[in-house]
């Protein structure tokens, strides 16, 4: 499993400085434990929605994604059309004009639904109950042991019948995260 191919100029091919032997000393088949054949998805960048009215769904994103959420918020112009971007240090969420009034469908090819992940099931519990509060039809957070034992989540849907879910962080993915090889 030798997957470093040489160290050179005190730097080995993995980035770390290499020793006066010519090699780093770190044990190869630990520093690359999986095949580095492929890079590797660390996250969502951004996600684009596309909306009918831009300033119907701005109120609701404003609400679902910074007073709830804590995202931050601008708003720039792309090829003559107005963009809103939703961001925090994960990933962008924006918001578009749609090219067309054709109405939404989960069930069609495309977008079924989009789900954001919170830390905890308090946490879902108190964006359900903001979301509330703020006049959304979120449904009561609850848990959904048919999709797992600890999976708790409330449902809703934009001005346009974008389907959103905010769930927690459950222990099978922390468990994934945590000791992925």
């Amino acid at each position: 499993m030798d997957y470093i191919a040489s160290c050179a100029d005190g730097i080995c091919a993995a980035g770390l400085f290499a020793s006066k032997t010519g090699h780093c000393g770190i044990l190869r088949a630990a520093l690359f434990a999986r095949k580095p054949a492929m890079p590797e998805a660390i996250g969502i960048d951004h996600i684009y929605i596309s909306v009918s009215d831009l300033a119907r769904a701005e109120p609701f994103y404003d609400q679902v994604l910074v007073a709830a959420l804590g995202f931050r918020k601008n708003k720039f112009a792309l090829a003559g059309d107005p963009h809103i971007q939703y961001f925090n240090r994960h990933f962008g969420f924006v918001l578009r004009p749609a090219r067309s009034a054709a109405p939404h469908d989960s069930y069609a090819p495309g977008l079924h639904h989009f789900c954001l992940r919170v830390d905890s099931i308090a946490d879902v519990l108190a964006v359900a109950e903001q979301l509330r509060s703020a006049g959304i039809a979120a449904t009561e957070a609850r848990l959904y042991p048919e999709y797992a034992d600890d999976y708790w989540a409330t449902f809703f849907s934009d001005p346009d019948g974008i389907r959103l879910e905010v769930t927690n962080y459950r222990q099978e993915r922390r468990a994934r995260h945590d000791h992925w090889v």
